[in-house]
């Protein structure tokens, strides 16, 4: 029973990992909004089966199931051709961020089109009884859906290898410069593509609503699984995914009936594993080594002048005056924009300075969170010891993962710092007796002298301050010329003495030790700790703020922290629908300033004074 259950469950899984597969093999575009072509799939299904079947009866619930996909497709390429298509030149890291950007966007379009309410779809007609099978029942609805995975394998197999546009597709997949040499257009096939893929997905997600209630949430709910997925089978790949989609549903079907309490876990568990001891996946090919530095090359970075450090005062003394102007909530909501800060702060030390890319930063946020939250809760910690534990924790954590990722580079070892955050995620939701599960752990506010909203603030501020001196310091000391180094060129590097290895470990660590610090400030500020913030949002709220300040300078993540979270902040005061507008600036963003707020700026002046040497010249 539990076997045949999960072959049913991997024929979904397999439809939308194949479908990410197909795209990020020949875009190669990491694309988060997969999961929301899937919510957007059974959606569309749900509606469409509500209008066809009074009409057709039995048959309008099967032709709904290949419209809805349609529809999808479609919209992948309108998609593609509206915002990807400004982005196939730019850096990995504005191609996520862009489609974060629509995952926003499609959930705020779900909310208005269809409500917030779940909807559950009719049963399939002619399959919605149950069958026998070695003396279990079995739905009949599953025996279907286990045969639609090798179907669909087959079909797509054909495609690619028997007819002329699968192998321009597969062509690409390799090189796809040379495919565009030879005279291919590929605007029209980059369009077909995620028009294939984001297709398999609305497939994947309109076979569904017999089985699953569509819902807001089915977007960010599958996206970890099928990046698992995708990464264990391969990325390029379509049968790697069809083998991994089988491993990984039976591990989601035996490992809740043999290990409940970490069935979570096994599934990050084995993507780690397997990218530790083969990052290209089962069936996927190496990654070709790729730049680091982020985009645009970067100017050499200079200590600020005695003009720069000046402003900075003045920032500084600004905001400690800012309780003298503002009231509680003000100075809560400037107290968690400056937590942010530091955690957006040590994330650019790590891909800015360090060049590696991190898609699972939030899991060193969240082990500063839980070493304070279960030092209080557990062991009645003061807040100061408490405080003092949460960099330990984040450099804990940065350590043991970070000797696994720092042996990867590009997207492979965002991949394995993404694995990493779910494992920790997991073990914080499912280890209830210890983390409080979903339920979190409450009570953890600040102590007496640090209770009042002011104090509080002027603490944070101090201790975010600091860590961000300290930061800088470590920029422009020995070791930070040392990481840069091995970040620009690592064989040039190693020949001149330096470990690029351990320097970058150390770098890790460092970084987490810093997002620890954050984590803890961060649960005082909301005196409770929840799982959601090692959480893959999360992650990817840090990523924004980066690259909305800038991933090339230090003060842009500071500055990013502060438009984001601000911006948020108000927004969600005064829409519901907030998230279509941050989406659409994150979009706007990635194509019109590439280089973040303080990058433009940044470049701006440099441009001036250029023009201005030239005149006078």
């Amino acid at each position: 029973m539990q076997f045949l259950t999960g072959l049913a469950s991997a024929s979904a899984l397999f439809l939308v990992a194949c479908g990410l597969s197909i795209i990020f093999g020949v875009t190669r575009i990491v694309n988060f909004a997969h999961g929301s072509f899937f919510m957007v799939g059974a959606y569309g299904a749900y509606s469409l089966s509500g209008a066809l079947m009074p009409l057709l009866g039995g048959l309008g619930f099967w032709l709904a199931l290949p419209l809805a996909a349609l529809g999808v497709g479609l919209l992948g390429a309108l998609v593609e051709v509206t915002v990807l298509r400004r982005l196939y030149r730019s850096h990995e890291l504005f191609q996520l961020l862009a489609t974060f950007g629509l995952v926003l966007i499609i959930k705020d379009a779900t909310l208005i089109t269809w409500g917030p309410q779940d909807l559950l779809g009719p049963r399939a007609p002619g399959a919605g009884g149950a069958i026998a099978v070695l003396g279990e029942r079995i739905p009949e609805y599953d025996l279907v859906l286990i045969a639609l995975g090798p179907l669909v394998l087959g079909l797509l197999w054909l495609l690619f290898h028997r007819t002329r546009w699968g192998v321009l597709v597969r062509a690409a997949t390799q090189d796809r410069e040379m495919v565009g040499a030879l005279g291919v257009d590929q605007k029209k096939l980059f369009t077909g593509v995620v028009f294939l893929g984001s297709a398999l997905a609305g497939l994947g997600g309109a076979v569904q609503i017999p089985r699953e209630a569509a819902n807001l949430n089915m977007d960010l709910n599958i996206i970890a699984e099928v990046f698992a997925v995708t990464v264990v089978g391969g990325m390029g790949s379509i049968v790697g995914p069809f083998l991994a989609a089988l491993l990984v549903a039976q591990l989601n079907a035996f490992g809740i009936l043999i290990l409940p309490e970490i069935s979570i876990v096994l599934l990050f568990l084995v993507m780690a594993i397997v990218l530790v001891l083969r990052p290209q996946g089962l069936l996927g090919r190496k990654e070709l080594a790729g730049s680091a530095t982020h985009g645009a090359p970067e100017s050499p970075l200079r200590p600020e002048g005695w003009g720069l450090g000046l402003a900075g005062l003045s920032i500084l003394l600004a905001l400690a005056a800012l309780p003298a102007v503002a009231g509680g909530y003000v100075l809560s909501v400037a107290s968690e924009i400056l937590i942010f800060a530091l955690f957006a702060a040590s994330l650019q030390f790590l891909m800015g300075v360090g060049g590696m890319i991190s898609f699972g930063h939030a899991a060193y946020l969240g082990l500063g969170a839980y070493a304070v939250g279960l030092s209080v809760t557990h062991w009645d910690a003061p807040m100061t010891g408490a405080l003092a534990l949460a960099p330990i924790g984040g450099a804990i954590g940065a350590l043991l993962f970070g000797w696994f990722c720092v042996r990867l580079s590009g997207v492979y070892l965002a991949m394995l710092t993404l694995a990493f955050a779910q494992i920790a995620w997991s073990v914080a939701f499912q280890w209830v007796d210890v983390t409080g599960g979903d339920n979190g752990l409450l009570g953890l506010w600040p102590a007496r002298w640090a209770s009042d909203p002011a104090a509080f603030y002027w603490l944070t501020l101090g201790l975010v301050a600091t860590a961000v001196v300290l930061l800088r310091r470590i920029v422009f000391a020995p070791f930070g010329y040392g990481l840069r180094a091995a970040r620009d060129s690592t064989l040039r590097a190693e020949a001149v003495g330096i470990h690029t290895r351990r320097q970058r470990w150390g770098a890790f660590t460092l970084a987490g030790a810093f997002a620890g610090l954050a984590g803890g400030l961060y649960a005082f500020a909301k005196g409770s700790v929840f799982p959601e913030v090692l959480s893959i949002p999360t992650s990817l709220d840090a990523l924004v703020m980066v690259l909305l300040g800038g991933v090339q300078t230090l003060a842009g993540p500071l500055v990013g922290a502060a438009v984001f979270d601000g911006l948020q902040t108000w927004l969600m005061s005064e829409t519901d629908y907030w998230r279509a507008i941050v989406g659409t600036g994150v979009i706007a963003l990635c194509i019109a300033f590439p280089r973040g707020l303080v990058g433009n700026l940044r470049a701006l002046q440099e441009n001036r004074r250029e023009a201005g040497q030239g005149a006078s010249a």
